[in-house]
């Protein structure tokens, strides 16, 4: 085993995760006689390689930062919210409702609105489940995962049956949304190609730093880390275990809400049936995975599969392989992740000079002691 400082081995387990993955990724390439070097190369230029690549990327990754905060502040009160897709798709069309019924607000008071309403209603999906967990113990995993469903169908309902049919071009499809309550900034979109790049990357930035600032410098934070460390010690220093399990589903499912608004006020511009639970939520938890929670984490991880995701459409047009080719290397990178306990046993933690204390130095102590 290889002595690292504890630092030094939380940066390498996940970039050998990385690498395990791409190197998985190859393998298979070469089994059915692909060239893993030209499918990469392909996915890095598509992804990175122009303006309008670069803003298609950075626009992929912009949900998946809010997402995974959510997750990750969920991870970090102890709980596992898996219910990312469905508060992610209730913000999305709480957001377009209120942009398409109120056409005529000024921008400045229709958009933090609308944004606001797609909070609040990832906040409340997540709150239901925050709910049954503090009053009756019930498994958030379960109800979660049940609220993705119930949120899945309730929004296609709430649109095919109770919008407004002024609002929808059909039963499928809302209206485009106006310019007074749009993420999207023409001169950003110019600038990077005429890419879908929108305002919701600022914000995306401010909600790193945030979610930085929460969890490392305020008391709630500091409560909710506590909480999902040892619920039991926290309660016997005065912490309630009920408020701070709230608190944290409310957080959570309002930055996975936030992932929402961007979707539909930035990437689409308008709100359309979803057949199934939405990516942006399962792809948000392995993004926080892979970031290990941090901020930074969650910021370069987010890249990372934008760039998957982006670069894999270059892969299928340019060198010819199969886009699920991508996808294996996702899951294979997220399989190392979740067995990273298996890969930080090639490393031994290596003890800093000022703390490491000998046997003999310990005796005598104890002898000068006696």
């Amino acid at each position: 085993m290889l002595k690292i400082t504890s630092r030094t081995k939380r940066i390498l387990v996940p970039v050998i995760s990385i690498l395990a993955g791409f190197l998985i990724g190859a393998v298979i390439m070469l089994i059915w006689n692909y060239n893993p070097i030209q499918a990469y190369s392909s996915m890095f230029s598509s992804a990175l390689g122009n303006m309008n690549g670069i803003g298609e990327t950075i626009r992929e990754a912009t949900p998946l930062i809010f997402t995974a905060i959510g997750f990750a502040i969920a991870s970090s009160a102890g709980f596992f919210n898996i219910g990312l897709p469905g508060q992610a798709q209730a913000g999305w069309l709480a957001s377009i409702w209120v942009v398409l019924a109120n056409p005529n607000l000024p921008k400045v008071v229709l958009l933090p609105l609308a944004i606001i309403a797609g909070i609040v209603a990832g906040a409340i999906v997540a709150g239901i489940a925050g709910w049954l967990r503090a009053q009756f113990g019930t498994n958030e995993v379960i109800t979660t995962i049940m609220l993705n469903y119930i949120v899945l169908y309730s929004c296609q309902y709430l649109m095919q049956q109770i919008m407004p049919s002024s609002l929808r071009l059909d039963t499928d499809t809302t209206k485009t949304i106006a310019a007074n309550g749009s993420l999207k900034i023409d001169w950003l979109s110019s600038f990077f190609g005429d890419s879908r790049i929108n305002a919701g990357i600022f914000i995306a930035l401010i909600a790193v730093v945030v979610y930085w600032y929460l969890m490392k410098k305020t008391t709630t934070g500091f409560e909710i880390r506590s909480v999902g460390t040892n619920p039991y010690a926290s309660r016997y220093a005065g912490m309630s275990t009920k408020k701070n399990i709230m608190l944290s589903m409310l957080l959570s499912g309002g930055f996975a809400g936030l992932g929402g608004v961007v979707q539909g006020l930035g990437t689409y511009q308008n709100y359309f049936t979803q057949t199934t639970s939405l990516d942006i939520g399962w792809d948000g938890l392995s993004v926080a995975l892979l970031g290990g929670s941090t901020a930074v984490g969650i910021l370069l991880a987010a890249l990372l599969f934008s760039i998957l995701k982006i670069g894999g459409l270059g892969m299928q047009t340019i060198a010819g392989i199969p886009y699920e080719i991508v996808s294996i290397v996702i899951a294979a990178i997220i399989f190392f992740i979740a067995i990273q306990y298996v890969i930080g046993r090639l490393f031994k933690d290596k003890r800093s000079p000022n703390l490491a204390v000998t046997k003999k130095e310990v005796q005598a102590d104890n002898g000068r002691q006696k």
